[in-house]
C-alpha cells in the first residue's frame, strides 16, 4: 500500500541544553568517581528516559535529603534547592554536589543582591515547580512574592512602590512573561529589572524554532515529559502561532498516532524540550517513516555552542 507523504520539518535547535548536559555528566562522573549508589536529590531534569538510564547506572533518586543516608554523595538536581538544603548536608557531613544550571544560579544570586539593597522581590513563576521552590528558598520566608499571572500582577500591592525588582523563572514562555513584565512596569515604573533577561538562551531559541516551524505545519509533536515545564510550553508556543494539533509525548511509544493521523496532516513539525534526548526525536522519525513516505526539512534559527563547567570536584 502507498504511503501518504508527509513533510516532517525538525526544529533546531532543540532538545538538551548546556545545563541539562552538565547535570546529567555530573551524575555519570560521580558514579565513576565514588562508585553506585550515588543519590540525587529530585529528578536530575525532568525527563524518565533519562532518569531510568541513571537509575540503571546506580543513581537513586530521593525526593528530600532525609531519604538519603550520610555516608554517600547526593547531587543537587539542575532546577537548584533551596538555602536550607546543602546546610543540612554540609551539617551532616555529606558530600554534596551541585547540578543547578548556572542560569539558575543567576537569578539566585540577583535575587539575593536585591534583597541585601532592601528591595522587595517578585518572582514571576509557576508555584510548586522545583525552580520557583529552590528561588524562593534563597532568602527568609516571605521575602519573595510568586507572581503568576496577569491577574497576579494587575493585584499586587508592594509595601514601597519604589523599592521593587522582580527576576522569573527560567523555563516559562517569552510571551507570557512579556505580558505580566508589561504590566508590572506600567503599575511601577521603577521596578529594577533583571541584569539580562532570566528566561534562559534555551528556552527562548527554542520558542524561536517552534514559531518558525509551527504556522507552517498541520501538526506538531513536542518530545519530552509531562512534568517538564520549557516541553509544555513548547506546546503553547505551537498553538499561539497557528498550529492546532499540538502535542507533548515522551515517546513514539507514548504518542496518539490515531489521533494525529485524523488530522490528516501533510507537514509535521517535531521539537524537543530542553530535557529531551535527541534519541527520542529520532525515534518519532522513525515511527513517521513507518507510516508516512517521510521527507526532513531541518528549520534553523539559531546556533548553540554555550558550555558550562563541572563542579572542582569532578574536574578531571
Amino acid at each position: 500500500m502507498k504511503k501518504q507523504p508527509l513533510k516532517v520539518l525538525l526544529a533546531a535547535p532543540r532538545g538538551f541544553c548546556a545545563g541539562v548536559d552538565r547535570a546529567i555528566e555530573i551524575v555519570e562522573k560521580a558514579l565513576e568517581k565514588y562508585g553506585a549508589p550515588v543519590y540525587v536529590r529530585h529528578e536530575i531534569v525532568h525527563n524518565e528516559t533519562v532518569v531510568s538510564r541513571l537509575r540503571d547506572m546506580g543513581a537513586v533518586f530521593v525526593e528530600e535529603l532525609d531519604e538519603a543516608p550520610d555516608d554517600r554523595p547526593i547531587i543537587f538536581s539542575a532546577h537548584g534547592v533551596p538555602k536550607s538544603v546543602p546546610s543540612e548536608a554540609q551539617r551532616r557531613n555529606m558530600i554534596w554536589l551541585d547540578a543547578t544550571c548556572p542560569l539558575v544560579s543567576k537569578v539566585h544570586i540577583e535575587t539575593e543582591r536585591h534583597h541585601s539593597q532592601g528591595l522587595e522581590v517578585l518572582l514571576i513563576g509557576h508555584a510548586g515547580h522545583p525552580e520557583v521552590v529552590g528561588t524562593l528558598g534563597q532568602l527568609p520566608e516571605g521575602a519573595i512574592t510568586l507572581i503568576e499571572t496577569e491577574e497576579d500582577a494587575e493585584t499586587f500591592v508592594p509595601r514601597d512602590a519604589t523599592r521593587l525588582a522582580y527576576a522569573t523563572q527560567t523555563t516559562l514562555s517569552v510571551d507570557d512573561t512579556a505580558s505580566i513584565v508589561a504590566i508590572l512596569k506600567r503599575r511601577f515604573p521603577d521596578i529594577r529589572l533583571p541584569h539580562k533577561d532570566d528566561i534562559c538562551y534555551a528556552t527562548t531559541n527554542r520558542q524561536d524554532a517552534v514559531k518558525a516551524i509551527a504556522e507552517k505545519s498541520d501538526a506538531l509533536i513536542v518530545v519530552g515529559s509531562q512534568t517538564s515545564s520549557n516541553s509544555k510550553r513548547l506546546v503553547e508556543v505551537g498553538e499561539r502561532h497557528g498550529c492546532r494539533f499540538s502535542v507533548l509525548t515522551d515517546s513514539a511509544e507514548h504518542l496518539d498516532w490515531e489521533a494525529l493521523a485524523a488530522a490528516q496532516p501533510e507537514t509535521v513539525g517535531l521539537t524537543a524540550g530542553a530535557s529531551a534526548p535527541e534519541s527520542l526525536v529520532q525515534g518519532i522519525v522513525t515511527a513517521l517513516r513507518e507510516r508516512y513516505d517521510v521527507t526532513v526539512e531541518e528549520v534553523t534559527t539559531a546556533r548553540e555552542n554555550v558550555t558550562f563547567k563541572l563542579p572542582r570536584a569532578l574536574a578531571s
